[in-house]
């Protein structure tokens, strides 16, 4: 009997290793948890432009938008763990929804594989063109003389325009008033407006008004400053020290996923990453490509969702 199950044990070993060896044996989907047009659809589409070639299957995106991205993030955890469905994991989906969504049907953290770190954001802490605040040390000067009068717009409850100005709040020790919005679009034509005071948007959603000429930057989030906006000072740098809010993506795999593929596909994402193209059109987008070992992604992630989680608990911020 022993023997018996020893034989079917290994049978199964050396079958997971067979089809690691094979893969990818069929076309793989990248599904991006959000919308067609934002920041981490274009880097997936960057990505799967550049992966077919190198794994010899075709790469497509599949788009599942909805509740902050835990569609798609679930989609991705009930998977078959062959590596043929790939997960845009993003800031939200990996550290924050876990704490913020009280119903959640998945666990990134025991049912996601990080594979590799794709790219990092900044945000950008604007204000409309005409508004009085001119710096950092302005928001600061009015929050505290008038608490709560200065409002903050966001994409949603949850996302990272969100809790950057969380993280701001709790850090400056102020009081500003959130006023969520489905989508950065109408947010940042309220802010435009002058409807909200300020917002901490993502560089690619922000550059393209701060050229118009329709917003102005007062920070960004980064503790370095981006290529992008090397004249914009970091918060940290504007009187909030070791303040650091970043907006990133990488690629996940369904937990269970046999190491063999995990490998393979971090080898072959940061060969793409280490094009001289792929990281100028990055840069185009505001982002910083970063590339690494799955460790270095799971240990970001670990950091990451340690930090929102204070943030989230500390802020009472709850979703649903």
């Amino acid at each position: 009997m022993k023997l018996r199950v020893l034989a079917i044990v290994v049978c199964a070993l050396s079958c997971l290793g067979a089809h690691a060896q094979s893969w990818p044996n069929k076309p793989l989907r990248i599904i991006v948890p959000f919308a067609p047009g934002g920041s981490t659809d274009i880097f997936a589409r960057l990505l799967a432009e550049r992966l077919a070639q190198p794994l010899g299957q075709s790469v497509v995106v599949d788009n599942r938008a909805g509740a902050a991205g835990n569609i798609g993030a679930e989609a991705v955890a009930r998977a078959a763990p062959d590596g043929s469905t790939l997960l845009m994991a993003t800031t939200g989906v990996m550290a924050i929804n876990q704490s913020l969504y009280r119903n959640l049907t998945y666990d990134a953290a025991r049912d996601l594989e990080p594979v590799a770190f794709v790219a990092s954001i900044t945000n950008v802490l604007i204000v409309a063109a005409d508004a009085p605040l001119k710096s950092v040390a302005d928001v600061l000067a009015t929050a505290r003389r008038a608490p709560g009068t200065l409002t903050f717009a966001s994409s949603g409850a949850g996302s990272s325009t969100h809790m950057s100005a969380e993280l701001f709040k709790a850090m400056a020790a102020v009081d500003l008033l959130h006023v969520p919005y489905k989508g950065s679009g109408p947010a940042l034509l309220d802010l435009i407006a002058g409807r909200v005071s300020l917002m901490f948007e993502n560089a690619p959603g922000a550059v393209p008004h701060l050229k118009a000429g329709k917003l102005r930057a007062l920070a960004q989030t980064g503790l370095k400053r981006s290529p992008s906006l090397a004249d914009v000072p970091t918060v940290a740098e504007s009187g909030v020290a070791g303040y650091e809010s970043l907006s990133w993506s990488g690629i996940a795999l369904p937990a269970g996923t046999p190491r063999e593929i995990v490998q393979r596909l971090n080898r072959e994402i940061n060969a793409v990453l280490a094009q001289p193209d792929m990281r100028q059109r990055l840069a185009e987008q505001g982002a910083e490509a970063v590339g690494g070992t799955p460790e270095d992604f799971a240990a970001h992630i670990r950091r990451e969702r340690d930090k929102w989680t204070r943030v989230v608990r500390d802020a009472q911020i709850v979703a649903n």
